[in-house]
């Protein structure tokens, strides 16, 4: 899928960047994502935090300016933001697919980082384990930000002048890589959101906070339908998620597409405009599509085989494009794909099954998950835009 031609871009660029510094921020804006990640919100436990990076102002504030930095990557024109787009639920709607340095395509979708620090495991297939290091693999990763070493950037960050103050301010000291995984941890841990109209109905007690559809949904979703079963909901709050790896039959079935490609494919050059160009033509300009083992490609075990792990439901109105890839489009592509029981083979999990809803089912289902967009959104997006990004 390719996304919106450059002009487009260049009008959002533009209306951003007018938009840095024009809304003054009530107090400080890092005090608040503090209380935010201390106290907690309604719908969600508290967040723990490593007993060595306890949350601060100054490494947050530290964090935010490391996050969207673009000199950080190989040749001063990528940062994290630009993936994890603020505006975008901090993913990307508009790619069904990162896009790397100099135009680079990864295998994955830019997955939301709202409530990441939730994840006992990060990426889809848990090679991480801790916010402190998850970010050393994009910075070195040839198709993402593509350093040369971790290393590299230590050393980049320590020569940058307008880091020295900040990092003495969080640290007591200049930036090293314990460090700089530290404030970006602390940064990307105060992005949460919940208090949705669900969490309203169904921890704060308010009866008119989710409309008649919404519960209906609710219920299928936690019997009928089975999706709690991982997705978990608890009793005083709710990840929606079981933090473990299943074999839904999507990882399989996108392996055998790959394997026997079709003859044409969809490009959508502009909103609702689409192009069926041959595969030659695609094949003539691409390199070649690579397989996604999902979490046997950190175990090496092939029980494993196409096994990803069980995302977080919250925002998931905000944050399509679905699946690893990015490959459907829509709410309703994703219940379809459940509601006929995936894409069955040896190797699926037993949880799957065809469930059968009907139509007016699905669409209750829908508006359960709408049910769990979080107003707080926009207020991530305007505390990540407080000041312009570095080499803007």
């Amino acid at each position: 899928m390719i996304g919106w031609p450059a002009l487009n871009w260049f009008v959002l660029g533009f209306a951003l960047f007018l938009s840095f510094g024009s809304t003054a921020l009530a107090g400080d804006w890092a005090d608040a994502a503090v209380a935010r990640k201390t106290e907690g919100a309604l719908g969600l436990p508290k967040l723990d935090h490593p007993s060595d990076n306890p949350p601060s102002a100054e490494k947050i504030r530290l964090g935010r300016k490391l996050f969207f930095d673009r000199r950080l990557s190989l040749n001063r024109t990528m940062s994290c933001g630009m993936c994890h787009i603020p505006e975008q639920g901090f993913g990307n709607y508009e790619l069904q697919r990162a896009v790397g340095l100099e135009g680079r395509s990864l295998r994955r979708n830019a997955p939301s980082l709202v409530n990441v620090g939730y994840y006992k495991t990060l990426f889809v297939d848990g090679r991480e384990t801790a916010l402190e290091t998850q970010f050393v693999s994009p910075l070195i990763a040839k198709n993402e930000m593509a350093n040369p070493s971790i290393g590299y950037v230590v050393e980049l960050v320590k020569s940058l002048p307008d880091y020295e103050k900040k990092f003495e301010a969080a640290f007591g000291g200049p930036a090293t890589l314990q460090r700089i995984g530290q404030a970006l941890a602390g940064y990307q841990r105060s992005l949460i959101a919940a208090n949705s109209p669900f969490d309203q109905w169904k921890y704060g007690g308010d009866e008119t906070a989710l409309n008649e559809s919404a519960k209906r949904g609710f219920a299928l979703f936690s019997g009928k339908a089975g999706c709690s079963q991982c997705h978990l909901v608890g009793k005083e709050d709710a990840v929606f998620t079981d933090q473990s790896f299943h074999d839904t039959g999507y990882g399989w079935m996108r392996e055998q597409e790959r394997q026997n490609p079709p003859t044409t494919q969809p490009v959508e050059v502009s909103p609702g405009v689409v192009f069926h160009m041959s595969r030659k033509q695609i094949d003539d300009v691409s390199g070649p599509a690579l397989p996604d083992l999902g979490r046997y490609e950190v175990t090496q075990d092939p029980a494993d085989s196409w096994k990803f792990r069980t995302p977080s439901l919250r925002n998931i109105e905000l944050t399509r494009p679905y699946m690893h890839d990015g490959g459907f489009a829509r709410l309703k592509d994703v219940l379809a794909f459940y509601n006929g029981g995936g894409a069955p083979h040896d190797r699926q999990s037993q949880l799957l099954r065809p469930l059968g809803l009907e139509k007016s089912e699905l669409a209750d289902l829908e508006a359960f998950l709408k049910s769990l967009t979080s107003p707080d959104f926009s207020k991530l997006a305007e505390e990540a835009r407080v000041e312009a990004p570095d080499n803007w």
